[in-house]
């Protein structure tokens, strides 16, 4: 089993929409994911709430949490999302970053654009691995 963590600073909006995502579109056979930020925060932007929604992704009993170092022991993947320098490094795991804007008060079609954009993302590398969901 593949685990992969989407990692930003707040885990409040981009890395709960890449996790959710993937988990949708992953075969769970062979891969799942989780998110967390290095600084949580209080609950998951509405704006992002509200995003999801529109795509059958209910978010709203999701919680942003804190990245570990037990969250890390089992994944092969950190991707982190945007957040330059406050980004969390693992050692030992495969990285990549995805420079995305953060969501929270962003105007709808902006945050629209942000989520299209992770779900690209996710799906580009669910392919590239093998990992998506058949049918």
């Amino acid at each position: 089993m593949n685990k992969v963590i989407f990692a930003c600073v707040r885990n409040a909006g981009r890395s709960q929409m890449a996790a959710a995502f993937f988990n949708v579109l992953a075969d769970p056979q062979k891969a799942c994911a989780i998110s967390a930020g290095t600084e949580p925060g209080e609950r998951v932007h509405p704006e992002v709430l509200a995003a999801m929604r529109e795509m059958g992704l209910e978010l709203n009993d999701v919680k942003p949490q804190r990245l570990t170092e037990d969250m890390a022991r089992d994944a092969q993947w950190l991707i982190t999302l945007g957040c330059g320098e406050a980004c969390p490094s693992v050692a030992g795991l495969k990285r990549e970053d995805w420079p995305l804007d953060d969501p929270q008060g962003k105007p709808e079609a902006l945050v629209h654009r942000i989520r299209d954009e992770v779900a690209a993302r996710v799906a580009g590398l669910l392919e590239r691995e093998g990992w998506m969901r058949a049918g």
